[in-house]
């Protein structure tokens, strides 16, 4: 494996800056193996779905996770909040800039009062554990201070928050929004049950691999960050019961995989997927695209091969949004 066989080019202005209304309406890209692929719409999902198939979702909740901040000194400071480290939610695994100037014990300001404290750089190395200061609830100050985590590609302005966050959002946890899902309605839900396709959720907190770019050679030797996921008992007896499992988006993909492979329904996972790997569970996936020379295609190279190219290629030729305000593709890896 080289970094470059994960290499296209994505023209800038194919990435979507701004969700559709309604979710739905985005494009979906249907896999048909060697036969063309279809061009659909999301609200489409469910004449592609069959009799007994298992949708599972990511219910993870994205937290307005980026504080915007000063230094003591009046120079300007960013605290990007990965994961909480306990459970009152007050100790965070960070990214911080400037890293480098950052010293244990350093107070960042927020409407000159302190919000974030430095306590030291985390194990790894490339993060920072902090400590958020101030009374109240910290999910609280997060609202007052915080904005939501846009990935850096995404220029324009979100003017409602909401739509960084699927419809079935649960718990706060996420530095990111697990994207595929992003496409969904109560609608389209409620249209997918009348059909008899019952839907399952799964955990998996969205951290810092969302963040960090592969710089590998061989990406085998890419260092993946743990990420905390959960699959519900009465998940993991459903996918087993259904004809088919349908995964929405990579994050659902790594949670029942790790459950599987690790044999632990609850934990942390730094399962690294790409080829060859043994699939364990996932028979469909829905996701967007992804940008290029990631971990996310080379999970996509690890469910339907190099064809991955050719659905690309389709997709660019024929003007669709990308990355996690774009269009969506449907995946079959049994076609492979």
């Amino acid at each position: 494996m080289r970094l470059a066989d994960f290499d296209y080019v994505l023209p800038e202005e194919r990435i979507a800056q701004h969700p559709l209304e309604p979710r739905d309406s985005a494009r979906l890209l249907v896999d048909r193996g060697s036969a063309a692929p279809l061009h659909r719409h999301v609200s489409d999902l469910g004449d592609h779905l069959r009799d007994g198939d298992l949708l599972v979702v990511n219910d993870t909740k994205v937290i307005p996770a980026r504080l915007k901040l000063h230094r003591a000194t009046g120079g300007a400071a960013e605290v990007l909040l990965l994961e909480p480290l306990d459970g009152e939610r007050r100790t965070w695994e960070a990214m911080v800039r400037p890293a480098k100037k950052m010293k244990p014990a350093e107070e960042l300001l927020a409407a000159g009062r302190p919000l974030v404290r430095i306590l030291r750089r985390s194990d790894a190395g490339d993060t920072m554990i902090v400590e958020l200061m101030g009374e109240g609830d910290p999910l609280a100050l997060l609202a007052a201070y915080g904005e939501m985590p846009l990935p850096p590609y995404i220029s324009a302005r979100l003017h409602r928050q909401e739509r960084y966050q699927t419809v079935y959002a649960n718990e706060p946890a996420s530095a990111a929004a697990p994207t595929a899902g992003l496409h969904f309605t109560p609608e389209l839900l409620a249209s997918l049950a009348a059909r008899g396709i019952e839907t399952a959720k799964v955990e998996l907190v969205v951290g810092l691999d969302t963040f960090k770019p592969v710089s590998a050679d061989d990406p085998r030797n890419h260092q993946i960050h743990s990420e905390r996921y959960r699959v519900p008992a009465a998940t993991a007896a459903a996918c087993a019961a259904a004809r088919r499992v349908v995964a929405v988006g990579t994050t659902s993909v790594r949670a029942l995989e790790s459950a599987a492979t690790l044999g632990v329904a609850e934990g942390r996972s730094r399962l690294f997927i790409h080829r060859p790997y043994e699939w364990k569970t996932v028979d469909v996936l829905m996701t967007n695209f992804h940008l290029p020379r990631t971990t996310l295609l080379m999970m996509i190279d690890a469910f339907v091969g190099s064809r991955w190219r050719t659905l690309y290629e389709e997709a660019l030729r024929e003007g669709y949004r990308f990355l996690s305000f774009g269009d969506a593709m449907l995946l079959d890896r049994s076609l492979s």
